[in-house]
Order: C-alpha cells, then structure tokens, then sequence
C-alpha cells in the first residue's frame, strides 16, 4: 500500500481516536493530514452526547480529512452506546477492499475489534493509562490491542524502551515539526496579537494543554520571584479546576489559539517555557512543542521530561530546570538576543525531525506489513442519519 496508481481507488485509513479533531493540533493532524495524500483517511472521534431523539452523525472535512463525530441522545446507555459506535465503525468500513484501521485508544477495541482489515495499526502517543480519570479497563484493552496490532509506533524514546518487549514490530516516532510553520515566527514580520500587545518584555510563555501535566506550583512560584517578567499561557484548560491556577498581575491566561496563530503570539515572546510536572501523567511524555520552540527561534527552559533531556538538554538545545530558583536563573540567562551559531545547531537538528519525513517512514512500515481480506460491513450500518458539512 505505497500510495495510488492513476485511476485506482486510494486505500481507506480509518482512525479511532480519543482526540477531537478541532481540540488542539499535535500529532495525529499532523500525520492523518499527510496521510491523505496517500488514503481516503476518516478519522472517528468518541461520541458527543446531546438532547437529541435518536443518533447521528456530523460528518465535515479537515484538510483532506473526513472528521466523524458521533452524537447520541445523553439518556443512552453504555451498551446502546457502543452498538451505535459500532455501526458506524461497520457503515465507514463496508466494501473496501483495501483497509488500514489505526488506533489511538484502546477504548476504541470494544466496537471496532470485529473488523478485519488489511493491516492493524496503534499509534501509542501517549501513556493514556497513567492519565487522570482513565478507565480501570484501558490497560486490558491496550494489551488485546497490543495483541491484534501488525505494528505500533510510539510517540518518543522513553515510551519506546519500555513498550518494545510488548509487540515484535514496534518503532519509536517521536514529536516532529513543521519548520516551515513554526519559523514564520522568526522572520518578524507578524504584529503582535492584540490580547497581548500591552504585555511589557521580557514575555516567558507556554502553550498546550493545561492539565495535571503542568506544573501549577512552579508556575506561580516563578511568577512571584520575578514580577518584572510576563508570563503568558496558552491552550485549554482540561480535567483540573481552573479555580486552582494562580492569579497574578503578570500571569495572563489567553486561552486556547488555533494552530495558524500560533506562529503569531511566539514571535513576540522572548523564552519559551515548559514547566511539566514531574508524575505519571508525564513519565513517557515526548512534547511537541519542544521542537516548535526551536524552529520558531526562542531559547527554552524546560523541567527535566525524560525525552526533553534527551536528546534536546544534552545537546544543548534546551536548558532544563527544576525548581522555582533554578527556573529563574535558567530563564535571565536566556534573556537577550539568541546567538546565530546556537540557532544553525538547532536547525541542523530539526532538519532531520520533520513531519514530512516522520509519515513518509510511517507509511513505507506500514505498506510492508501483510494483507488481511477485508469482511463487507452489514447493510444496516449504512442506515444513519448524517450531517455533512463541508469546510476548508
């Protein structure tokens, strides 16, 4: 499966995902975007429960990208629940002979195990059983998927030494970068966004998602020794109470940005920082942001997350930092301009990490693995309300 010959159907990619599409833009887009060149890619996120008589489907495109999201009725049960996820698994998957079927999460196992395809894919990206609120049965399900899997990747080194004795075809793909995005950044060409302009330099900053994976304590410590210094936070705020985080006069939470502005809030920062907490949630981490930092020309102080050490710390790329003093001296020390010689080190290491080449690799190990033939789904699953709506 190494792409589509002039006039023959591209293979369908379907994807099983945790993660909505239009959440946060990390990894999964990064590659299912890239994969459609090469697949119809339809990528199923969980459901969205909702006042609504009977079940449906949101259907709309991302990129080349087929985004279906479930809705179901808020009095529906678990059991009715996965019939309904499994008819739509069943309607996505009839009559293809040619199938990918790529997890995300194993919870996704309990209406999709049915399905014979072509090849069985488990990006494990993230440690999702170590994560607050995981379901007690995640890790059973992630060793049948383990088990029925033709190859796994995962998303950085640490995950991969301690995954590697579970499958016998596993590689490790850690967090990319699209350079080009991100270096925008560095040209100073772009105004400063207006919920930051009145913002006085220096401007240390975060974005992502704001979990039990950020470290609240560091954050308002740091913030307290230097109230000179700006720190502006963005991304979303999940699964902790935004009640806890500290309020400050120079801590400002601008809320989650889309992906192409980005670009925009970093060039006008001075350190990008990466205060994770030191846990389980955080034990196998591999941040994506990292190499975004770096190819948008920023200096970055980090805690010390395994697969931030190494290789970014060691090298010499990152400076890591642990506790609210050393955090300090870690940032006044990056204040100022950001030598040219230390930024052509940093690009001759982002040049071999680009998403681009990450797919390419992905793509080449998966049209290796052998074909399955593909059952035809049941007639009734093709029987669903749906909702198209058609965006760029």
């Amino acid at each position: 499966m190494s792409g589509s010959v002039a006039g023959e159907a591209r293979p369908l990619l379907v994807v099983l995902s945790h993660l909505r599409w239009d959440f946060v833009f990390q990894r999964p887009q990064q590659l299912l975007s890239r994969a459609a060149n090469d697949y119809r890619v339809v990528y199923i996120e969980e459901p969205v429960r909702e006042q609504c008589a009977e079940p449906r489907i949101v259907s709309r495109m991302r990129g080349g990208v087929e985004v279906v999201q479930p809705h179901v009725p808020e009095e529906l049960d678990d059991p009715q629940t996965l019939a309904f996820q499994k008819r739509v698994v069943d309607r996505y998957t009839a009559d293809n002979q040619r199938m990918i079927l790529w997890f995300y999460t194993p919870m996704a196992l309990p209406f999709a195990r049915h399905v014979a395809a072509d090849a069985i894919v488990f990006d494990k990206m993230d440690e999702l059983a170590a994560f607050k609120n995981a379901p007690p049965v995640l890790l059973a399900l992630e060793q049948e998927l383990l088990d029925l899997a033709d190859i796994v990747f995962t998303g950085g080194a640490s995950m991969h030494a301690a995954a590697a004795h579970r499958h016998e075809n596993i590689h490790c793909f850690p967090s990319s970068v699209d350079t080009a995005h991100f270096g925008k950044a560095r040209a100073g060409a772009f105004v400063d966004p207006e919920d930051q302009q009145a913002l006085a330099r220096p401007r240390i900053g975060f974005f992502g998602v704001i979990d039990e994976r950020f470290d609240v304590p560091l954050l308002a410590a740091v913030a307290a020794r230097r109230p000179d210094w700006n720190f502006v936070m963005l991304g979303p705020v999940v699964k902790i109470d935004s009640a806890t985080l500290p309020r400050a006069a120079n801590i400002h939470w601008l809320g989650g940005k889309d992906y192409q502005q980005l670009p925009s809030y970093l060039a006008h920062w001075d350190v990008g920082w990466m205060p994770f907490a030191i846990n389980e949630a955080t034990r196998f981490i591999s941040p994506t942001k990292t190499p975004e930092f770096l190819a948008a020309g920023l200096p970055v102080v980090s805690t010390a997350i395994r697969d931030v050490v190494q290789p970014y710390g060691d090298a010499g790329l990152v400076t890591i930092a642990a506790d609210p003093c050393a955090t300090e001296a870690a940032i006044d020390a990056l204040l100022g301009p950001f030598a040219n010689d230390r930024l052509d080190c940093v690009d001759a290491h982002l040049s071999r990490s680009s998403w681009d080449s990450t797919w390419r690799a992905m793509h080449s190990l998966v049209a290796a693995v052998g074909a399955v033939p593909a059952d035809k789904a049941p007639a009734h699953a093709r029987n669903i309300p749906t909702m198209e709506f058609d965006y760029v």
